[in-house]
């Protein structure tokens, strides 16, 4: 299972770090000037912290994987929080995002698939560990 975690927390390592292009690849400055200030600025800052969220759980799992992997109330906890936080996330790329934004787009529709199976890939592992901590 501690393998699991590790490959989980490089990919999470990798989309924190992808998240540093989203303002070129998304055409945010083009994009983003109809906003507000509040809403461009509130774009910026929740990215930033989406990315840091993200970069912290990748190291967590990649530095802490046996201690994630061992029986103990604390490592139940952040399994169960981590299961709740990604199942979601799981369930999210395929109601939160409308298919005419991937369908018929090769990469677009690329990138849909991939992470759906990753976020499946994160939610299946923390839900068997969540089992054998149980």
């Amino acid at each position: 299972m501690e393998i699991h975690f590790q490959i989980i927390g490089w990919i999470l390592v990798l989309l924190a770090l992808i998240h540093i292009d989203f303002p070129r690849r998304f055409n945010w400055p083009e994009e983003l000037k109809n906003m507000s200030l509040l809403n461009r600025q509130m774009m910026r800052v929740h990215t930033l912290f989406i990315a840091l969220v993200v970069l912290l759980n990748g190291l967590l799992f990649i530095f802490c994987a046996e201690e994630l992997t061992q029986t103990g109330k604390l490592a139940f906890a952040i399994n169960l929080g981590f299961f709740i936080f990604w199942s979601l996330r799981c369930v999210l790329q395929q109601v939160g995002y409308s298919s005419a934004i991937w369908k018929g787009k090769t990469f677009e529709t690329t990138v849909h698939i991939c992470f759906s199976f990753f976020w499946l890939y994160i939610s299946v592992v923390l839900g068997l560990n969540l089992w054998q901590l149980a």
